[in-house]
């Protein structure tokens, strides 16, 4: 008897304070050498419940409720910024980062950004591949950005008036 399995869609959602340990446990297996603190993550969340927001949060939880991936945007007068995009390993493949960076353009457009910016890890070829057919560009390199590991980051930039906000079948995530 052959079964097949289908894979399970995640569910997006705003992020939420209960949601930060998860996101740490997961932050410090995708990235042990410079993985963000909780205080960071505590300040994205407190400037994301003001009236004048810049920054919004997305998790993604599987059907059994366990947080699966994350991401962040800051958008201040025109100009937006990736802060963070992570996946599960056991969701690699799945078109959820896709979704996440997705997620985040929209956020962008509403927010009115000409220009969204990010920082990629040099070694970070998946994700380098999901911000290209994003419409990301490289314009730059941020020398030993991620620390305390020192590795650079690639600078990449997407005109929000250019390319298709949509990426269909997208199977790379990463940050």
């Amino acid at each position: 008897m052959t079964t097949s399995l289908e894979p399970r869609t995640a569910t997006l959602r705003e992020m939420r304070w209960w949601d930060i340990e998860p996101v740490l446990e997961l932050e410090r297996e995708l990235f042990p050498e410079d993985a963000w603190s909780a205080g960071m993550f505590w300040s994205e969340l407190a400037d994301a419940r003001h009236a004048r927001a810049t920054r919004w949060y997305t998790v993604a939880e599987d059907a059994d409720g366990r947080l699966v991936g994350y991401a962040g945007l800051m958008a201040i007068s025109g100009e937006g910024d990736v802060q963070t995009i992570a996946v599960a390993e056991d969701q690699w493949g799945t078109g959820l980062g896709a979704r996440l960076l997705q997620r985040l353009l929209d956020q962008a457009e509403s927010a009115r950004c000409t220009e969204l910016l990010l920082e990629v890890r040099v070694d970070n070829d998946r994700a380098q591949r999901l911000y290209t057919r994003f419409g990301f560009e490289p314009v730059g390199f941020r020398r030993n950005y991620y620390q305390p590991s020192g590795v650079d980051a690639l600078v990449m930039r997407r005109l929000m008036a250019d390319g298709p906000t949509t990426d269909e079948g997208s199977t790379d995530d990463g940050r």
